[in-house]
């Protein structure tokens, strides 16, 4: 072993052995290599947890800890394969380093990787055993509910803690092995998921923590958020839902519940909404007065204010439509009904992404989910939405979200970073006006008809550039022939701006001088013809590349054309804005060409005909913007179009 190797062995272990400086939120230690990944790969929070356990199960399993070590490299490789984010190399050495000595700990012999998955399944039915998981959270529910912790606090923090840490355990093992194969046994998989179940209090909350029992937590014992809690309760009227819908075991299935079940609404979404409904629910009826503590109900006062303050606007929408809410009276609406529909409505607005700026959007989507859970509700059994089906199961954020955000974004990227005109592509504002009419209602149905123009995305705007580096940055004949399509954009463009001339001009002929109307209406008959003309080239020399044994004399004509023309503007040009041609232009106005040919391009003008900047000035200017945009087109090339070649053919063979 060479002295850096050496050096950097004695390194390691000195960093692992290094005195441990605090716990994390599980009461594992914090230190090691595990302690030190590195911010490029915090993306990926498993490679920190998988470590810390990794370190916390070394001296019960060396072969398992080695196993998640491995892991962890191979999932640092995957998110940075070069090692190109600030200390991602330094971590894959040290990482690699820390697995060759656990290798070199163990017995002398080859390692059987294709047992890894058996040993981790093994060691994870035998570290629920050593810990009595059962048992662990029975101590904890019994110490809570008979009160002794008021006395002794410490007993109870400290078996919540280990609780947490055996749970957090388990949960990464549970990961791992989900990520290394498909087939675990339907025993083993049960088990994980009841484990999984009794986790979901070590998930962050925000200020209640409703998804598991809690006595600690002061504000869970106030009238007003217990007499909330209660009203979101699964009521009588509501269908059975099915056994695997709902795994709790710290709560029982309420509302929002069913509603997740029923469209597919996101796990998290569902967590923060009946949170925030409860907030809101709670507070309104703080202003109306504590409630009876020993049977604490929300007033019938507090659960209207709360629906018509929410839905307000669904309402204004409806009477500017003229059509009629969901309900028909809502006098006649019972109070659970009510609080399913401000549940569904949150839980739209809560996963609706950027499609929250689209307010009538969303009360058009609530108005038709409303009418499909109105027929679920008359199930006995809870079925899952029609509109929400997916290929991968029941999911309202594919079905319903997806396809909105998926042409507001097309539309924004084909804006030019805000410097295209409006009339070019639409914004939110475009997009929820739509939904102020009857219109959308035929036009759009439900489930969403995406073969609608409402769901067109626009084409994107085509660059030079970017064909020069889709064909691999070879100026060949195919790269020529797609560059020269802006010879058709050229004079199509110049056409619509000739009827512009014309129909701006409008009201105006009378007073005009007659050469001036003459050449408008001149150059209207120019462009028209070249635009049918030039267009019609190009596309009889695209269809000629597409024939087998098609010539190429359309082609051939087409660039001739293009070419006769570019280079005649390209001396007018220089003729007009050069100043020394500009002088001598003036001086052959007595010819009857010239003068023709330079009136048509611009007209003329007897004041201000001999002001012009000089020639070194005009030079000077040039030359500027030349570098300025050529520095432009270069950035553009080599840092934004060039980069995203590979990775775009990557997702269109997808």
């Amino acid at each position: 072993m060479s002295r850096v190797e050496e050096l950097w062995e004695r390194l390691v272990r000195a960093a692992l052995r290094r005195e441990r400086i605090g716990d994390d939120a599980y009461g594992r230690p914090v230190g090691g290599i595990a302690g030190n990944v590195p911010s490029a790969l915090a993306k990926n929070r498993d490679i920190d947890e998988i470590l810390r356990v990794a370190d916390e199960i070394q001296d019960d399993d060396p072969n398992v800890s080695r196993i998640l070590c491995e892991h962890a490299y191979s999932l640092s490789q995957n998110l940075d394969p070069n090692s190109e984010g600030r200390g991602v190399l330094q971590f894959k050495t040290g990482l690699m380093s820390v697995i060759k000595q656990k290798l070199a700990k163990r017995e002398v012999g080859t390692i059987d990787r294709s047992r890894d998955v058996a040993r981790l399944q093994e060691f994870y039915k035998l570290y629920r055993e050593k810990n009595n998981v059962e048992k662990l959270h029975e101590e904890e529910m019994r110490l809570r509910e008979s009160g002794a912790f008021s006395r002794d606090l410490g007993e109870l923090e400290r078996k919540t803690v280990k609780r947490k840490r055996v749970f957090a355990t388990l949960k990464v093992l549970g990961t791992v092995l989900e990520q290394l194969t498909q087939e675990i046994p339907d025993e083993l998989k049960r088990v994980m998921e009841s484990d999984s179940a009794l986790t979901e209090d070590l998930i962050a909350y925000n200020i209640i923590p409703l998804d598991t029992a809690s006595s600690t937590n002061a504000i869970v014992s106030f009238p007003e958020v217990q007499a909330a809690v209660s009203a979101l309760s699964y009521f009588a009227g509501l269908p059975e839902l099915p056994r695997e819908a709902f795994t709790s075991s710290t709560r029982n299935p309420d509302m929002l519940d069913f509603l997740q079940y029923t469209f597919g609404f996101q796990k998290d979404n569902v967590s923060n909404q009946r949170e925030h409904i409860v907030h809101l629910l709670a507070n309104e009826q703080s202003r109306l007065g504590i409630p009876d503590a020993a049977d604490p109900k929300l007033d019938e006062a507090a659960v209207q204010q709360v629906f018509l303050k929410s839905l307000e606007n669904y309402i204004k929408w409806c009477n500017y439509l003229c059509i009629q809410p969901v309900w028909s009276s809502l006098e006649a609406v019972n109070r659970e009904k009510i609080l399913l529909y401000l549940s569904l409505y949150f839980l739209i607005w809560g996963e609706a992404a950027n499609v929250r700026f689209l307010p009538e959007c969303l009360c058009y989507i609530f108005h038709h989910m409303v009418r499909e859970m109105d027929e679920i509700l008359r199930q006995h059994v809870a079925q899952p939405a029609k509109s929400c089906i997916s290929e991968n199961g029941v999911s309202f954020l594919d079905k319903v979200i997806f396809p909105l955000y998926e042409v507001v974004a097309a539309e924004a990227g084909n804006n030019d970073n805000g410097k295209a005109p409006h009339s070019s592509w639409r914004n939110y504002d475009d997009f929820n006006e739509y939904f102020w009419s009857l219109h959308c209602f035929d036009e759009l149905s439900w489930p969403w008809r995406t073969s609608s123009s409402f769901f067109q995305k626009p084409l994107p705007r085509s660059k030079g550039l970017t064909i020069f580096a889709f064909n691999n940055q070879n100026l060949n004949a195919k790269t020529l022939r797609e560059v020269l399509s802006l010879g058709p954009t050229f004079v199509v463009m110049k056409f619509l701006q000739s009827v512009l001339d014309v129909l701006m001009m409008y009201g105006a002929y009378s007073t005009t001088r007659g050469l001036a109307v003459s050449r408008i209406f001149l150059r209207f008959l120019w462009f028209s013809l070249a635009s049918v003309f030039i267009t019609f080239l190009y596309v009889k020399a695209l269809i000629e590349e597409n024939k087998r044994n098609g010539n190429s004399a359309f082609y051939r004509l087409y660039v001739l054309i293009i070419g006769i023309y570019a280079g005649v503007q390209f001396f007018l040009g220089f003729l007009m804005r050069i100043p020394a041609m500009h002088q001598l232009s003036n001086q052959c106005d007595s010819w009857s060409v010239i003068r023709f040919v330079k009136w048509m391009r611009q007209e003329h003008h007897y004041v201000g005909r001999g002001m012009y900047e000089r020639t070194t000035d005009f030079l000077t200017y040039m030359f500027f913007w030349l570098i300025i945009l050529g520095g432009k087109f270069s950035f553009a090339y080599f840092l934004q179009i060039k980069p995203l070649v590979k990775p775009t053919r990557e997702i269109i063979k997808q």
